[in-house]
């Protein structure tokens, strides 16, 4: 089919005989291969649906070597399990609730045109292949990127208008409804990004339409498998044990050690229950979650009541405070009843820039990063950390996502930023709390970010209808796991500049996207001008003492090799003698960084002299690096030096050179003259240098 002006391709049962399903994808001359493999049985004793995602980038894809040492592909980069990630969110919701085996869908970039998203293509090609399988699934869905260009959408945008683009938003629908929404956006207003969210839709509906036809001739029957539904009968033998009203008052509390507590001690009732009965047993502990769950929804959804006794629309208690470590460039707390954050905050001289090696040829370098950390403690588990997990890259990066589009340009602020999000204590929703606690401590740290922002995190409870439905806003983790929606959104004043969705039902209706969003901007305006801007209002003029200074100059791009030197041997000079480091791109840029301002001061007068030409009447401080009979050289930058003839080092007569000066004198000398040789006379007689000074 022809798609938004690129011709989308697909090969069925040409490789991978042996999986499940799979679809050879093109899309211009982007060539992903999306397979899905899947167990025959359930593995013993698991109690939930095991679907694994993969999204390989191999670099010959792009027609280049692997780094390092040895040349091959190794751990998943970021984008790979972002793109993982996306892929995962719309697919999940359509595998039937009740099914147990292995799932792998496995997606692998075998060529690149950047022109044409690998990622998008990995996604439409992971819902066509599971749907030609045998594996149950209520597919097909659809994948379309819009981007914004000029002020005008741009459907499925190549690379070069993605990085001109006021949005990056990625939309997955069913045949009826959205079912994943992922965007990064420069403040776009609420209206316009819901208008390019329909747009997306519109665009899936083509692309599902191509897809049915690929599936009514090509796909396989749908493989039968043991139901892992909890039966009614022992959901109402558990009820005559434990009666509902119980449960209610059990679940609903505004603590969660409270709320874990109650419930453990209904569940040993409920074990002691059941003790004599083997079957009952080894699903009891599910059957107790979905007790659980069943009880919650209904509560909600019927009777408009939430675990913690809050309004639909109430956000919980809000606490914010900057400055609670000492040494770090910047830091700020923010808490959100049980969910608390604290982030701090280090600025670097642009050499420290994360350098990214990937498919995308125009994104090879990052400036800003942003790490959230996720230890156990924070829920009160006995778990050591090992290292940041799919889940912690994800957050991290949605918060990375929500403050970029305020940060400063690197002319008006010539620093790498590192912002790094730890979990003091979680209860719904890190992630948005991470977004208010970084931009805190971006202010604090005296980054002039042009605009405060914020997150919030609305969930959603459905009935029997697509009618029947209640948006809360700010879930905590008991309405997110019982819940069917997690939309969060960050934003300005003025726009929006992210929002990520998932989802655990088929797909939502117009009026919930809508309503979801008004009560985000809601939420997010109430957070900002209450406690965030009593905290800090604004970023500060300066930086902290313990932050480094950076200097910046320009200089003609063709001097760059006067500066660095032959071998870094002037470049080098200059840092061992000022202690400053320098730091210079193709453009001419030179950034000069330290503690110490008198240092950077003097590294950049340094570089001056180098890129500078000599003119007579020039008076320099130079140095005397050799003696000759007839005179002395004395060096006026690290790569210039000056002759002062022996008549010309004293209005007095002068017998021997070393009578006036000794190699490592530091002198002040005048310019004389520049021969056409390029050699530079100098002066040190005190008449030339007073006449300068009187001009």
């Amino acid at each position: 089919m022809e798609l938004a002006g690129r011709t989308l391709t697909v090969d069925v049962d040409r490789v991978c005989a042996q999986s499940n399903g799979a679809a050879l994808m093109h899309y211009g001359d982007t060539t992903v291969l999306s397979t899905c493999t899947a167990s025959a049985k359930p593995r013993d004793g698991i109690d939930f649906f095991p679907l694994s995602v993969e999204y390989e980038e191999k670099m010959y894809s792009v027609g280049k070597f692997p780094g390092g040492f040895k040349k091959r592909e190794g751990r998943a980069s970021d984008n790979a399990i972002l793109t993982a990630r996306v892929i995962d969110r719309p697919m999940r919701p359509l595998f039937p609730k009740d099914y147990r085996n292995d799932v792998l869908l496995n997606n692998l970039v075998l060529s690149v045109d950047q022109d044409a998203s690998p990622e998008l293509l990995a996604m439409l090609g992971s819902s066509l292949s599971t749907c030609l399988s045998d594996v149950p699934f209520d597919g097909p869905c659809a994948t379309t990127q819009i981007g914004m260009v000029g002020g005008e959408f741009v459907v499925n945008p190549g690379n070069g208008e993605k990085a001109v683009s006021d949005l990056l938003l990625t939309v997955a629908s069913t045949k009826e409804k959205v079912i994943m929404i992922e965007a990064g956006a420069n403040e776009l207003p609420e209206a316009k990004m819901i208008e390019a969210i329909y747009l997306a839709h519109d665009v899936n509906q083509q692309i599902i339409g191509f897809f049915e036809s690929i599936i009514e001739e090509c796909g396989k029957e749908k493989h039968s498998y043991v139901s892992s539904a909890i039966p009614e009968e022992l959901f109402a033998k558990m009820k005559e044990v434990v009666k509902p009203e119980e449960m209610e008052k059990a679940v609903f509390t505004d603590d969660k050690a409270e709320r874990d507590a109650n419930v453990s001690l209904l569940s040993e009732r409920l074990v002691e229950a059941f003790q004599d009965d083997e079957e009952a047993l080894a699903i009891l502990p599910d059957a107790i979650y979905q007790y659980e769950k069943k009880t919650v929804r209904k509560m909600i959804l019927k009777d408009h009541k939430r675990p913690d006794g809050r309004a639909i629309d109430e956000i919980r208690k809000l606490e914010a405070e900057v400055d609670l470590l000492p040494r770090v460039h910047g830091s700020a707390m923010f808490k959100r009843g049980q969910t608390q954050i604290m982030n701090i905050t280090t600025l670097a001289p642009l050499s420290e820039v994360q350098k990214v090696e990937g498919l995308n040829e125009f994104e090879t370098e990052k400036r800003y990063l942003h790490q959230y950390n996720f230890p156990g403690y924070s829920v009160g588990e006995a778990k050591a950390s090992r290292g940041p997990g799919r889940r912690e890259i994800g957050h991290g990066a949605l918060a990375e996502k929500a403050l970029i589009p305020v940060l400063p340009s690197v002319e008006e602020f010539p620093y790498a930023i590192r912002s790094v999000s730890e979990t003091m204590e979680s209860n719904g929703s890190t992630s948005m709390a991470s977004t208010c606690a970084s931009c805190m401590s971006l202010m604090a740290a005296g980054v002039p970010i042009k605009k405060p922002v914020a997150g919030i995190s609305c969930g959603l409870v459905t009935g029997d209808s697509d009618d029947e439905y209640l948006v809360l806003t700010d879930i905590q983790g008991l309405e997110d796991f019982f819940g069917d929606m997690d939309f969060k959104v960050t934003g300005t004043e003025d726009g929006i500049t992210a929002i990520q969705m998932d989802i655990k039902i088929h797909g939502l209706t117009r009026p919930i996207v809508e309503e979801a969003i008004r009560r985000a901007r809601e939420a997010r305006l109430f957070i900002m001008n209450g406690v965030m801007k009593e905290a800090i209002a604004e970023p500060r003029a300066e930086l902290s003492p313990y932050a480094p200074k950076i200097l910046t100059m320009s200089i003609n791009p063709e001097k760059i090799g006067d500066v660095i030197g032959k071998q870094g041997k002037t470049i080098n000079g200059i840092i061992e003698e000022t202690g400053v480091k320098i730091d210079i791109d193709d453009n001419g840029t030179v950034s000069i960084s330290g503690t110490n301002l008198p240092d950077l001061e003097r590294a950049k007068k340094i570089i001056e002299s180098i890129v500078n030409d000599i003119e007579p009447g020039q008076i320099f401080e130079g140095t005397v690096v050799r003696m000759m009979d007839f005179g002395a050289f004395v060096q006026l930058s690290p790569n210039k030096d000056g002759m002062i003839h022996i008549s010309k080092l004293s209005d007095q007569r002068v017998n021997k050179v070393e009578d006036v000066v000794h190699i490592g004198d530091k002198v002040r000398v005048k310019v004389l003259e520049v021969d056409k040789m390029g050699r530079i006379n100098l002066s040190m007689r005190p008449q030339d240098l007073v006449e300068k000074q009187e001009a």
